[in-house]
C-alpha cells in the first residue's frame, strides 16, 4: 500500500468512526433531551424506545445509570449480566434497556405490568410515559385488578400495619404507631391513593430498590418519578393492574419483537409459560400462520431478561413451516393449537 493509498485509507476510516461516533452521541443526546419517560405513541406497531450505550465513568454504579436513565434494579442487572452492579470498571460499556413493548391492555390512564415491574402512563393524546417501579414482595402480593386513583397527599405520615408491627416486636425492633413526613418516610414525599383499600403509588426513601420486589403491595417509584405523576395525574384517573411476564409486538418496520420477564414466584405453578407465549405471539398475526423461530422463542421463555428480541426469521435462515416446529409441538403432545382468541 503506497503513502497516497494510505493516506485515503486513514480518512475513510476517520470519517467512518467519526461519523459512528456522531451516531451515538446523537442517540444519546435525543435520549438526553427527551422529557423523562415520555415517548410519542407510534403510528403502528406498539413498540416504543431504543436501547442505548453509555460508558461507565468515575464512581458510578449500574444503579446510579439506571436511574438516571430511567431503569429500574432488575431491568440493570438483567441488561448487563457480566458488570458490577456496584462497582463497574471505569470505561466499561453499559446497556440501558430502553425499549418497550407496550402492554397488550386498552392506551387508558395507568397501566401497571407487575412482573416488569413498569408502570405506563397515557397522559395525551399520542404519548406514553413509562417509569420502572418496585411491587409486592412474595407474600404481599400487588393485587390485579382495575381500580382508580383517589387522593393525593403530599408529605404522608405513615401508619405501620399491625402485622408489621408485631413482627418488628417480635424481632426486638419495635416501630411506631405513626412516622411522621421526613427522611425516615417510606412513603417518601408523594402518595397517590387507590381505589384498591390500603395500596398506594408512592415514592421512596431508598431509591436503590426502585425496580425490585420489596415493597408490601404498594407501588414505589423514584422521588422524581411520583412527583411528576402527582402535579398531572387527575384523581379518578383508570389504573389497569396487570401481570404479563411475556409480551409480543409489531415495530413500525414490520419486524415481530418480544419481551420476556422473570414470572411473579407466586404465579409460576399458575400457567405454562411457553404455551402463554405461543398464544401471545398467535394474537400479534391474527389469522395468518407465524413464521415464528420457535427455538429464539423457547429460549426467550426459559431464559428471561427483558430484553426485546426479534422472533422472525430472516430470509437468510431456513425456511419457516406453517405450522409449529416439532419441538414445540412435542412438548404437548403434538396437540398444540395457535390461539387467536
Amino acid at each position: 500500500m503506497n503513502i497516497t493509498t494510505l493516506t485515503r485509507h486513514t480518512a475513510r476510516c476517520a470519517i467512518t468512526l467519526g461519523l459512528t461516533a456522531l451516531i451515538a452521541t446523537g442517540a444519546q443526546a435525543e435520549e438526553q433531551d427527551r422529557q423523562r419517560g415520555h415517548f410519542s405513541l407510534p403510528e403502528s406497531g406498539n413498540v416504543i424506545g431504543k436501547n442505548i450505550t453509555v460508558t461507565v465513568q468515575e464512581g458510578d454504579t449500574l444503579i446510579d445509570l439506571g436511574r438516571t436513565h430511567n431503569v429500574g434494579y432488575e431491568a440493570i442487572r438483567m441488561a448487563n449480566p457480566d458488570v458490577s452492579i456496584w462497582a463497574p470498571f471505569e470505561g466499561t460499556e453499559v446497556v440501558i434497556p430502553d425499549q418497550h413493548i407496550l402492554p397488550d391492555t386498552p392506551r387508558e390512564g395507568i397501566v401497571i405490568n407487575l412482573s416488569e415491574m413498569r408502570l405506563y402512563y397515557y397522559s395525551a393524546p399520542g404519548v406514553v410515559e413509562t417509569y420502572p417501579i418496585s411491587v409486592g414482595r412474595d407474600g404481599f402480593a400487588t393485587p390485579v385488578g382495575v381500580t382508580r386513583t383517589t387522593v393525593k397527599v403530599k408529605d404522608p405520615a405513615w401508619s405501620p400495619p399491625s402485622s408489621m408491627r408485631r413482627e418488628a416486636a417480635a424481632r426486638g425492633e419495635p416501630v411506631p404507631s405513626v412516622v411522621p413526613p421526613g427522611p425516615d418516610n417510606p412513603l417518601g414525599r408523594h402518595a397517590i391513593l387507590l381505589g384498591i383499600p390500603s395500596y398506594l403509588i408512592h415514592g421512596t426513601n431508598r431509591p436503590d430498590g426502585v425496580g425490585m420486589r420489596v415493597s408490601r403491595g404498594c407501588i414505589r417509584m423514584f422521588p422524581e418519578d411520583i412527583e411528576s405523576l402527582y402535579e398531572r395525574v387527575p384523581s379518578g384517573t383508570q389504573v389497569n393492574i396487570i401481570d404479563q411476564p411475556f409480551k409480543a409486538g409489531w415495530a413500525s418496520d414490520g419486524t415481530l419483537y418480544a419481551q420476556s420477564f422473570p414470572p411473579l414466584e407466586e404465579n409460576e405453578g399458575s400457567f405454562e409459560p411457553l404455551l402463554n407465549a405461543i398464544e401471545t405471539v398467535a394474537r400479534a398475526f391474527g389469522d395468518e400462520k407465524p413464521p415464528v423461530d420457535y427455538a429464539r422463542l423457547r429460549d426467550l421463555v426459559e431464559q428471561p431478561d427483558g430484553m426485546i428480541v426479534s422472533l422472525l426469521h430472516t430470509a437468510s435462515e431456513a425456511p419457516t413451516p406453517t405450522e409449529p416446529s416439532p419441538e414445540v409441538e412435542s412438548l404437548f403432545g403434538g396437540e398444540l393449537e395457535l390461539s387467536t382468541r
